[in-house]
């Protein structure tokens, strides 16, 4: 065959070549198209190729594959470029009815299953830089990828070192790692023996292999494990713009996995890592998404985040917010357990009291967290009460919708007596507030007194219904004692009106309930035995 070198091609810029057009156009679809366009004036043509998958070292492959009439040894480290090249230029046909480069491409990639660990791994590290529309064409990568997680995942069901202490496993380590046999032998028996090989893929690749083991139903607990793992090592030489792109995919592959797999104390540090970084908002909100629907795993500590910059607050309220929605919302309220919810109720109000002190902090963004749970995840509003005292006291310029607005969050039925003698004496709150905590505590005292009147017969001791009375009694005892150091400003004259009628009542209450006393004891005493002493008789007042 006469050969002549007509053609000059510039492959990437690493290298040039000058090549017989007949020859390789004969194989390639491409360039026979491209060379029928051309006019050609005698002299030589040249052909640019700025992407050619594999550079010049694989375009030396495919221009043997054509001088050899369609001939080539292909390796695994090879096959991925080549099949790649393949598509590039078009080698669907051949010359004299030899099989073309695309097939024999694939023929080799049916033998993926003999390949041994180490091919694998090597096949991937020498092919991960392909384009990622050339990756998903051509398929040689995802196959590999797919294989090499079937291998971890046959070796998870029985045991690693049984399947991964193989001597061409063992060479690989040796020549790629530099490791030790000793070290080799103890990391060989852990389950997490392969982490390390997988640190030489790229971020696309490993985001491809986490879509397989997901797929193949790989343990996530495992999975989010390596990624973790993988970030922090990847982090160590990394440049900014790496390190946002580990993040983001990191953060996209743990959106792939259950949740509850996930270490939540490796969610909240990559968290406080992206906060640092500038990561895409949607990569922080989808990380916040998860960390939210845990919300009641959450200590203050992991909380207490500073705001951004360019926010005056001390803390970042606004994605203690966005937690709370996710859980309120991912969760599904009506299907969130009461201890959940009321853990994160205890949460949020040791928050608020951190928070409180805070000069910046707007009333808008206080009331937004005092009320972005439900009442049910509270039994009591004493921290709350508290928290908002602090906010007022530091609060001082605050106006008066804006004060109201803050205590209108406040359950006063849900303030304990301690609380609302301090709310009945505290000059930072409305007189609204302090009104409302007092009728709260008269509607205990009457549920009290109502219950007194239809008492339960036979179903209590006598024991019992003297520490009942004895709870009325001091019920009534406290409501009159918070009147009596209840100050209302003199220049509300309906409430002080208001007060003067709940005394009277309390008082008539008070009648009500000594008649009720002395009638119990009457019953008792006609109902003792003749020779029981009198006063043995339980006190119900003293």
């Amino acid at each position: 065959m006469d050969v002549c070198c007509d053609v000059e091609v510039d492959v990437n810029g690493e290298g040039i070549f000058m090549v017989d057009k007949k020859v390789l156009s004969s194989f390639s679809g491409r360039l026979r198209q491209l060379f029928g366009k051309s006019v050609s004036n005698g002299s030589n043509l040249k052909v640019i190729f700025h992407d050619f998958p594999g550079g010049a070292e694989i375009f030396e492959l495919v221009a043997r594959f054509c001088y050899n009439n369609g001939s080539i040894e292909i390796s695994p480290t090879t096959l991925s470029f080549l099949h790649s090249a393949a598509y590039f230029m078009e080698m669907r046909k051949s010359a004299s009815g030899t099989e073309n480069l695309i097939e024999q491409t694939e023929k080799s990639l049916e033998e993926i299953s003999y390949w041994t660990w180490a091919d694998l791994l090597l096949a991937l590290k020498q092919n991960q830089e392909l384009a990622v529309d050339m990756i998903n064409t051509c398929g040689v990568v995802q196959k590999c990828l797919d294989t090499l997680v079937g291998r971890l995942a046959l070796t998870a069901e029985t045991s690693p070192c049984l399947s991964t202490c193989s001597p061409e496993s063992f060479g690989f380590r040796i020549s790629c790692d530099s490791r030790s046999t000793e070290s080799f032998k103890t990391s060989c028996c852990r389950s997490n023996w392969w982490f390390e090989d997988l640190l030489v893929l790229n971020q696309n690749l490993v985001q491809l292999a986490i879509k397989s083991m997901v797929s193949q139903k790989f343990d996530h607990v495992t999975i989010s494990r390596f990624l973790f793992h993988y970030q922090k090592s990847k982090f160590i030489s990394a440049q900014i713009d790496d390190k946002c792109r580990i993040i983001e995919m990191v953060v996209n592959s743990l959106c792939s996995l259950d949740h509850l797999s996930i270490s939540y104390k490796n969610l909240m540090g990559i968290l406080r890592i992206s906060l640092s970084l500038n990561t895409s908002k949607c990569s922080r909100s989808r990380l916040e998404g998860i960390i939210g629907l845990r919300m009641d795993e959450a200590t203050l500590d992991n909380i207490l985040i500073p705001s951004p910059q360019g926010v005056n607050y001390l803390y970042d309220v606004n994605l203690v917010l966005r937690f709370l929605k996710s859980f309120l919302s991912g969760g599904r309220l009506s299907k969130v357990s009461n201890d959940r919810i009321t853990r994160v109720g205890h949460l949020l109000d040791s928050y608020l009291a951190e928070v409180a002190p805070d000069p910046c902090l707007r009333s808008s963004k206080f009331i937004a967290l005092a009320t972005a749970l439900p009442d049910s995840s509270r039994d009591s509003y004493d921290e709350m009460y508290h928290a908002m005292d602090m906010y007022l006291e530091v609060h001082t310029d605050l106006t008066e919708e804006e004060t109201f607005n803050i205590c209108s969050a406040l359950n006063y039925e849900k303030l304990s007596p301690e609380a609302c003698v301090h709310l009945s004496k505290n000059i930072k709150f409305p007189s609204s507030s302090t009104v409302q905590a007092l009728l709260s505590q008269q509607t205990k005292l009457k549920s009290l007194l109502l219950d007194a009147n239809y008492p339960n017969s036979g179903s209590s001791s006598p024991s019992t219904t003297t520490g009942a009375k004895n709870q009325k009694e001091e019920s009534s005892q406290q409501l009159v004692l918070y009147a009596g150091k209840f100050r209302v400003m003199t220049e509300n004259n309906n409430i002080k009106a208001h007060l003067q009628g709940m005394q009277c009542r309390v008082t008539e209450l008070e009648k009500v309930c000594q008649k009720m006393q002395n009638q119990v004891a009457k019953m008792l005493r006609s109902k003792s035995p003749s020779h029981m002493n009198p006063k043995s008789l339980p006190r119900f007042c003293s």
